[in-house]
């Protein structure tokens, strides 16, 4: 099992996803002898997961049943442990877009949190790219260098626990590009050039969660000399899928045809908007360093 490469089977030692339902999520680790608790029932490794197939629906001993997944930075995303505040898939998907993250990229990140944005970055740039990440927090550090061990990608990233404002990334001039998620990222931004190829120019991204953090940021960022300055902010609006029932219009009698009561209703599958929905997490400003 690895979080960038895929397995058909679970084996003893694996991170596994335990699905409980739309909302309900747990990441177990697979030893044998072990068992995990669940709303349905005990889940007994050794017999119910250790050969089975990745996608096996596995019934608990209450009777209830789960599916069993195979890890993925979107599954890992919901169901990591909070450290921190973590990015979510929404925001995610964007930065590893605009940042042009492709297979071999090296890439530079600070803070490291809880690791969701970091193992959605692993599995773009593998199998011969690398992330330097800065954890400031000695404690986050040292666990989220346990979870890429355990989660077999730790030969694709080292972690540093240092201060990115004082410190840098610990490493010049091999970046194509570099997130900042810290309280003041404008005082990272020199050391991010730094960090950034000298010929080929590349990408930068910073996520702040209030407008005077970007407004600091952005007149760094002109002042290091970077170019196509933007920021964004990404709203994410889930509609619900449910089955409606409408009365049929009645139109008064008609001789030509009949309306039996029986059918006086239709059902159809809709959906609505929700009525409230989570609004603002954070403004994403892009930049790019020119090339030299």
């Amino acid at each position: 099992m690895s979080f960038v490469e895929y397995s058909d089977c679970i084996q003893d030692g694996d991170v596994a996803i335990v699905y409980l339902n739309h909302n309900s999520v747990m990441p177990v680790k697979v030893q044998h002898g072990a068992q995990t608790q669940t709303r349905y029932g005990v889940i007994r490794h050794s017999s119910d997961l250790i050969g089975q197939r990745y996608g096996s629906k596995v019934t608990c001993s209450k009777g209830g049943w789960v599916y069993v997944l195979h890890p993925t930075p979107e599954l890992w995303t919901v169901a990591l442990p909070h450290r921190t505040q973590i990015l979510y898939t929404t925001d995610i998907a964007t930065i590893t877009m605009m940042l042009e993250l492709k297979p071999g990229s090296v890439v530079c990140e600070s803070g490291t949190g809880s690791g969701s944005l970091s193992h959605a970055i692993l599995r773009t740039i593998a199998p011969t790219g690398h992330l330097h990440t800065v954890e400031f927090h000695q404690q986050r550090a040292e666990k989220v260098q346990e979870e890429f061990t355990e989660h077999r990608v730790a030969h694709l990233v080292t972690v540093r626990n240092q201060d990115v404002c004082k410190d840098g990334f610990g490493v010049s001039g091999v970046a194509d590009a570099v997130f900042l998620d810290i309280p003041s990222p404008w005082e990272a931004v020199g050391h991010a050039r730094a960090a950034m190829k000298r010929q080929a120019g590349g990408r930068l991204c910073s996520f702040s969660p209030c407008i005077e953090q970007v407004q600091r940021t952005c007149q760094a960022l002109v002042d290091q000399g970077f170019e196509e300055i933007s920021t964004l902010e990404v709203l994410l609006r889930v509609h619900d899928v449910r089955t409606v029932s409408l009365p049929l219009p009645d139109f008064g009698p008609d001789s030509r045809t009949e309306t039996s009561p029986n059918h006086a209703a239709i059902s159809l599958k809709t959906t609505t908007a929700p009525r409230e929905m989570p609004g603002h997490t954070g403004y994403l400003t892009f930049a790019t360093k020119p090339r030299t």
